[in-house]
């Protein structure tokens, strides 16, 4: 078993190039973005609105006060054209849009690749600070209070506490050993197997398939990883409902993103892995774009707060589902399946 592959940037790849081969190593033909992922969080949010508030400031202040530093980034940029709707001055302008070809920096020219050192995930940076902007001031104001006055100030101060506790805990970002032995199949997510569920016949796998879904608490890593070494050939995203994650009716009703997979291991097997979100989880970020090529156990993107992940895999002789229902399992170290 080997440690997770490293990270390019806000992804894990194997390999990443701005012009994508027309067709998979299996010959699928590689699908067109679908046009509604229009970055790698669809979904918007007040905390991505506020991220690129500060996106703005921070590109003025540079153009204004360090000229040196625009052009030494702009001299180690690679990459035919914009793909952001504002100047892309060093790799943290391209966060919300790295799953679209143009502008990328390689890995030893990015000043900011130790932010994914950190333990968190870096798509919930933003949400870090901001949260904790509001809820560490009200703990600081709440200890005061009780140290000056009356001693009843420390329950109030166990709810700011308990939140940025929490915060902290669910945007973690743990180091897995992924297995490395042929034909593993591992979990996309952290959470409690909830359903699995034979499919007589899958339009995109093109027979009898398997469909195991997940769900995340607030308590889970909400990360997402791909199931096997492959490359993604097609996505397909649909707005929707914020139904409880624990409903059934979410998994078709919500909000969700979908990536179609072909193994990089012969006989090249297809698979579908989901995200969908949930009551609270309301947020999918996605950063793989199609024609991208990923190690197994690779991270692909998150979806904030509580939430579903499904995996769809096809249905052979010899396939051994090593999971059952209510099994906790852990994103790219939990096997989920074996095939010969």
């Amino acid at each position: 078993m080997l440690p997770a592959p490293t990270r390019i940037g806000l992804r894990e790849v194997r390999s990443m190039s701005d012009s994508s081969p027309q067709l998979t190593p299996g010959g699928r033909p590689i699908q067109p973005h679908d046009s509604q992922i229009h970055c790698v969080q669809p979904g918007g949010g007040f905390c991505m609105r506020m991220e690129l508030l500060w996106g703005r400031i921070r590109r003025v202040y540079l153009k204004t006060f360090r000229r040196g530093y625009v052009q030494r980034m702009a001299a180690t940029r690679k990459g035919e054209f914009n793909q952001c709707p504002w100047d892309v001055l060093d790799p943290r302008d391209l966060k919300f849009y790295v799953n679209l070809p143009g502008f990328y920096w390689d890995i030893e020219d990015d000043p900011f690749t130790g932010r994914e050192k950190l333990g968190f995930a870096r798509a919930g940076l933003a949400e870090m600070i901001i949260f904790s902007s509001v809820l560490l001031p009200a703990l600081a104001l709440f200890i005061y209070l009780a140290c000056i006055s009356s001693p009843y100030w420390w329950f109030a101060a166990i709810v700011p506490f308990l939140l940025e506790a929490e915060v902290i805990w669910f945007f973690r970002n743990p180091n897995r050993i992924i297995p490395q032995d042929p034909g593993l199949v591992v979990s996309p997510a952290d959470g409690k197997i909830d359903l699995i569920e034979e499919i007589e016949h899958d339009d995109v796998i093109g027979g009898p398939a398997i469909k195991i879904a997940i769900f995340l608490s607030v308590f889970n890593v909400h990360i997402n990883r791909v199931p096997i070494a492959c490359t993604v050939f097609a996505s397909r995203y649909r707005q929707g409902k914020f139904l409880s994650a624990l409903k059934p009716e979410s998994a078709w009703e919500n909000e969700r993103l979908e990536l179609w997979l072909e193994s990089t291991e012969a006989p090249h097997r297809v698979m579908r892995v989901r995200q969908i979100t949930g009551q609270l989880a309301r947020r999918i970020v996605c950063h793989a774009k199609t024609g991208e090529a990923f190690d197994r156990g690779a991270q692909f993107g998150m979806i904030k707060l509580g939430s579903r992940t499904e995996l769809i895999l096809p249905k052979e002789e010899g396939l051994e589902i090593l999971v059952e229902l209510g099994n906790k399992v852990q994103a790219g170290s939990t096997v989920f399946a074996r095939y010969e």
